[in-house]
């Protein structure tokens, strides 16, 4: 399987696992959104990345990458129908609608807009969904995060653990198989645990509450699909690590400074050094070709002198 046939796989699976994880959520968990924000997610989602894609499209004067039928479209919208559900899912604006909207629209213009050079091209850094969860709880103070008890609101007995066991399988089996990021995320659960530990040991915080998030249904849901996204990860395994690792020590610092929604904004920020690192050693690489160029022409000079002075 190629790496494109392996990226659209790990997107299929994605929104196969959330499209399923919110019907259940809504008609039998006990999610407690609303079928219009839903909607609204997605409808805002589809259009702005539609009409992103045939801007670029044109000014590139290249084919639009959702053209060629209805399979094509389909896989051309999985990452928008991916943010869009998951801000529909973890964000809790009340009874509004904006809030969805102003969400969607900062997640897919997060991908036009912040983009660093990265092999032949260039890619957006930030996990789209993610940073327009992170500048909505920043730009409306009333907004939350989904409340953890109402993914398993309406079971009970075996069902607090099969939900929760369900998510941890698919995400291992799905990070396993396709995304080849279980690297990262064993990074990120060791590190989280360490720097509760820590706060334990230096700030006095309870252990038992430093460590207790890692049992919850968002933490699982942000592990396996959210801080482990393919498109804005690394790809070599001590990349990987170095990346998890940094993200659960910047949240042990955000939660002993009093930063509310620690995971969100950690991972925001892990992003930006990352983005602004691809920047550093592209512009480093560019600077290292043209040194060599320069050795290479002072090299050839005296060559190039005599014939210059032979053809005189």
């Amino acid at each position: 399987m190629t790496p494109a046939e392996r990226r659209i796989a790990a997107l299929r699976r994605f929104s196969m696992g959330i499209t399923g994880l919110t019907l259940v959520g809504h008609i039998w968990l006990g999610f407690e959104q609303s079928w219009a924000q839903v909607l609204v997610s997605l409808a805002t989602c589809y259009s702005l990345e539609l009409v992103l894609e045939w801007v670029d499209a044109w000014s590139a004067r290249r084919p639009a990458r959702f053209r060629g039928g209805p399979v094509a479209l389909m896989d051309f919208l999985l990452p928008a129908h991916i943010s869009a559900l998951a801000i529909a899912l973890l964000l809790y604006p009340g009874g509004r609608l904006a809030p969805i909207v102003f969400a969607g629209v900062v997640a897919l213009g997060s991908k036009a807009i912040f983009r660093a050079p990265l092999g032949r091209g260039r890619r957006h850094f930030f996990n789209p969904s993610n940073f327009g969860i992170a500048a909505t709880l920043v730009i409306f103070p009333a907004v939350s995060i989904s409340p953890p008890y109402h993914f398993t609101e309406n079971v009970a007995g075996a069902g607090d653990w099969l939900v929760p066991l369900f998510v941890l399988c698919t995400g291992t089996l799905l990070n396993f198989k396709l995304t080849g990021k279980i690297p990262l995320i064993v990074a990120w659960l060791s590190a989280f645990a360490v720097q509760a530990v820590i706060r334990h040991l230096t700030l006095g915080a309870s252990l038992e509450g430093a460590l207790v998030p890692m049992t919850g249904m968002a933490f699982l849901l942000f592990t396996f699909y959210m801080v482990t996204d393919p498109g804005t990860t690394p790809v070599r395994p001590r990349n990987q690590v170095a990346f998890g690792a940094s993200v659960a020590v910047l949240y042990g610092v955000l939660l002993a400074l009093h930063v509310v929604f620690t995971l969100f904004f950690a991972l925001v920020l892990v992003s930006t050094v990352r983005g602004a690192w691809l920047y550093f050693a592209a512009a480093d690489n560019v600077r290292a070709a043209i040194a060599a160029r320069a050795r290479g022409l002072l090299v050839r000079r005296p060559a190039l002198e005599a014939t210059v002075r032979r053809m005189r």
